[in-house]
């Protein structure tokens, strides 16, 4: 495929890389991508901090399996940053700085030449203070550079094998505490507690928002009318995880969610 081909020749004269990879559709592709571009001179590196859910870990090791990527994890501090704990609207850029420093960290004790990242073309029209940090780190966007979105990305996954091309969006776990809702490992557990909780009825793409002692379930528009058909079940579930309360939006849930609310706030301010 020519655009594997571009891509590929992006990643090639770079001799060596590090992949950010979250096991998610973007950073597959591209550790796929690397792998074939750069053999073993590819290396996967997946995070591991309260912020990850439950079986994101197994699953990326799956991918980078398949795809043929030496695989490595590396345990992230980003809790341990007051920026980052206090979950305003650059979250995401002390998370990112953390992230970076330690696979820099890694590359330069190792000898790889760069550290490549998933970002993808439609990441440019939304909120990312992540490329911000990304950028002070020098790391690259192949897809991003190429101008590739998140439909292509689906493709060029499927075309390459990559088991995760269908893999709904799963963003840490931080994003489903509201900006300004303090971060710490009990809520992030308990967020974890009550996603796996509605998972293991069946429901595949969802957000449990965390709002104090309210846990808020989101649904895809596909699924949500049998939830709303039968709530209880679900409202047990994120109970059980220690929520007081539990409440089912009648909304399908929408990526990107709490991004759209901050834009909604900065147009009201100014």
């Amino acid at each position: 495929m020519r655009r594997v081909e571009e891509l590929e020749g992006l990643i090639r004269p770079l001799g060596s890389a590090i992949v950010a990879f979250s096991g998610g559709v973007d950073s597959s592709l591209v550790a796929a991508l690397a792998a074939r571009a750069l053999g073993p001179r590819a290396l996967a590196v997946t995070a591991v901090s309260p912020a990850l859910a439950t079986g994101e870990l197994d699953g990326a090791a799956a991918v980078a399996a398949a795809v043929g990527i030496e695989h490595r994890v590396v345990s992230t501090g980003e809790l341990a940053r007051e920026g980052y704990r206090r979950n305003d609207e650059y979250r995401c850029y002390h998370c990112k700085t953390e992230l970076y420093d330690r696979l820099l960290g890694i590359a330069e004790r190792d000898g790889y030449a760069a550290v490549l990242s998933g970002a993808n073309a439609d990441d440019a029209g939304d909120w990312r203070p992540g490329l911000k940090a990304a950028e002070e780190h020098g790391v690259r966007h192949p897809l991003l550079e190429l101008g590739v979105g998140k439909d292509e990305v689906r493709e060029l996954a499927r075309a390459l094998g990559v088991p995760s091309a269908e893999k709904p969006a799963s963003p840490c776990l931080a994003s489903r505490l509201p900006y300004g809702t303090e971060v710490t490992p009990a809520a992030l557990a308990q967020v974890d507690a009550a996603e796996r909780g509605l998972k293991a009825l069946g429901y595949r793409i969802l957000r449990v928002r965390h709002h104090g002692d309210l846990g808020r379930i989101e649904l895809d528009g596909e699924e949500l009318p049998r939830a709303l058909a039968d709530p209880e079940p679900l409202l047990a579930a994120v109970r059980a995880a220690g929520y007081v309360r539990a409440e089912l939006s009648e909304t399908p849930f929408r990526s990107g969610s709490l991004n759209r609310s901050l834009f909604a706030r900065r147009l009201a301010v100014s």
